[in-house]
């Protein structure tokens, strides 16, 4: 899987809103001030929270202390939730979803290849949350994945 920086700020700008919801509840926070405070581009940023909006994850509000706000608690909005109103489905193959690939005339066993493929992503990205991250912790069973030792290896092979 590809992460790409859309993907990346997406996320990052979701947990600082999350931090913020917790620092100062209710109180929105500027574009700028979210690209500040994280290091991102102001101008894509900016094209990020119009999806985010547009995904449902997040509200703005205008006038002077205007600014954006998570449209719901950082406990219900999963990695998986921002991931997809960034960029679309977790898992495709040509641009169709796993489990639409029957009826498109892939044969197995690539259809159900694919399908798990997704389900693996599901199984971390739909258990991690915003209030996770805002948090510096991921759930008990993402971080005993990631801290398995043959998870951190590199297994390119040189040419």
């Amino acid at each position: 899987m590809r992460i790409s920086h859309k993907v990346d700020y997406g996320v990052r700008v979701m947990t600082v809103l999350a931090e913020v919801a917790v620092e100062t509840p209710g109180r929105p926070i500027s574009s700028a001030a979210l690209a500040e405070r994280d290091g991102l581009p102001p101008g894509f940023l900016d094209d990020i929270l119009r999806l985010l909006r547009n995904g449902g994850l997040l509200r703005s509000q205008r006038g002077g202390d205007g600014g954006w706000l998570l449209a719901r608690p950082a406990k219900e909005i999963t990695v998986a939730d921002v991931i997809r109103a960034v960029d679309g489905p977790l898992a495709s193959v040509r641009g169709v979803r796993p489990h639409e690939l029957a009826e498109a005339g892939e044969r197995e066993p690539f259809v159900s290849l694919w399908v798990a493929v997704r389900a693996s992503l599901r199984s971390v990205l739909e258990h991690v949350t915003l209030a996770d991250l805002a948090a510096g912790t991921l759930p008990k069973r993402i971080k005993a994945m990631a801290e398995k030792p043959d998870s951190w290896d590199d297994r390119r092979r040189d040419l």
